[in-house]
C-alpha cells in the first residue's frame, strides 16, 4: 500500500484533519471557520450561496456557521438591497484579528504535519499536489471515467 498515492494521500489527510481539530479546538473555533472567514478576506462579502459554493458546503450548514460566526463577532449578515431574498456575509474587523489567529495556527499545523520535510520538499510537495488538485478541478468529467 505504500506505492498507491491515493491510500497515501487519505492517510496523510486524516492525520492532517486530526491535528487540525486538535488545534482549533484548543483556541475554542472549530476547523470550518478558517476557509468560511478565508474566503470572505480574499473574495469579500459573498452570499451564503456563493460562500457554499465556493467552499463546497451545503447551504444549510452554511447557514449554521455564519450563525455561529455572527454570535462571535466574527461576520455580519446583512440583507442584499439588489434582492431582498438573498443575505449578503462580511468578516469584520474581529473576524479579520481572528483569521490572522487561524494563519498561524495552520502555519503551525503544517509544520507539525510536514515535519519531516525540508523546506524545500515541503515547497515541492505542495507544488506537485496543486498541480494534480488543479489537473481534477479543469477536467472533473475526463476524471470521472
Amino acid at each position: 500500500m505504500r506505492q498507491v498515492a491515493g491510500w497515501l494521500l487519505n492517510k496523510t489527510s486524516v492525520h492532517g484533519h486530526r491535528l487540525t481539530a486538535e488545534a482549533f479546538t484548543a483556541v475554542g473555533a472549530r476547523k470550518y471557520h478558517y476557509p468560511l472567514l478565508a474566503s470572505l478576506a480574499e473574495f469579500g462579502p459573498s452570499s451564503q450561496a456563493s460562500l457554499g459554493r465556493r467552499l463546497g458546503f451545503d447551504r444549510s450548514d452554511v447557514a449554521a456557521m455564519v450563525n455561529e460566526l455572527t454570535q462571535a463577532g466574527y461576520v455580519e449578515r446583512a440583507q442584499d438591497p439588489a434582492d431582498r431574498r438573498r443575505n449578503i456575509i462580511a468578516i469584520t474587523a474581529a473576524g479579520v484579528e481572528r483569521l490572522d489567529q487561524f494563519d498561524a495556527l495552520v502555519a503551525a499545523v503544517q509544520d507539525r504535519l510536514l515535519a519531516p520535510l525540508t523546506p524545500a520538499e515541503r515547497a515541492e510537495f505542495v507544488r506537485l499536489l496543486t498541480r494534480v488538485l488543479d489537473h481534477h478541478a479543469a477536467n472533473p468529467a475526463a476524471c470521472a471515467n
